[in-house]
């Protein structure tokens, strides 16, 4: 005698209520943590943008300060019978200026683009004030420094204001308000500070001869 069955003809087995089966997706918890951890990684990129921005100026303001030395450096060979006196009365390519604008910068008593440079000390005045000017235009507050220096350096081989006043050969400091590698802020304007030159070049000015 056969089985007598359930349901009606045709049917689909019956399936298991919904509270039986896997449940799928994402929880609030995980949506939660993934939000988190895509903006650690967005705050790092971020981060990483900006140092690459503070970089990319240092870089470009070092380029300035090298360039602006050689153009120094030009100037006092081209006038050489001026650079190679040792004291700044009677060179005035010898300095130590912080420039914090166009008043720090003291106007030559010969404008040689009217009157002319009756001498060569004239010259080199002018020479220097227009030098400063463009030095101010180009970096953050700079100072820059001009003297006769045998030991630029420390002994660990850090650079320093300092200079030993002898030697044959004249030196170029130059520094500006920035951000050193600690991240701290170093201004140019303090002199007392503990900020060193950044850029140091040797600027010879030939010989007498």
């Amino acid at each position: 005698m056969d089985t007598p069955r359930t349901g009606t003809l045709g049917s689909t087995p019956s399936r298991p209520p919904a509270s039986n089966l896997g449940q799928s997706g994402f929880s609030i918890l995980e949506v939660l943590i993934a939000i988190i951890i895509l903006s650690i990684g967005m705050l790092g990129a971020v981060g990483m943008q900006a140092a690459a921005m503070q970089a990319n100026k240092e870089t470009r303001n070092q380029a300035a300060a090298a360039t602006l030395g050689r153009e120094l450096a030009e100037k006092m060979r081209g006038n050489h019978t001026v650079a190679i006196k040792t004291t700044a009365a009677d060179n005035p390519y010898l300095f130590d200026s912080t420039l914090t604008g166009t008043s720090t910068i003291a106007t030559p008593s010969v404008n040689c683009f009217t009157a002319g440079c009756p001498t060569p000390k004239d010259a080199a005045s002018w020479d220097v004030a227009d030098w400063k000017g463009r030095v101010l235009n180009a970096l953050p507050t700079p100072r820059a420094k001009v003297c006769f220096d045998k030991d630029p350096f420390d002994s660990a081989g850090k650079p320093r204001w300092a200079c030993t006043g002898d030697g044959d050969v004249t030196v170029l400091k130059v520094s500006w308000t920035r951000s050193n590698t600690a991240g701290t802020l170093e201004f140019a304007a303090d002199v007392t500070g503990t900020g060193v030159p950044v850029v140091v070049i040797p600027l010879t000015a030939g010989s007498s001869e």
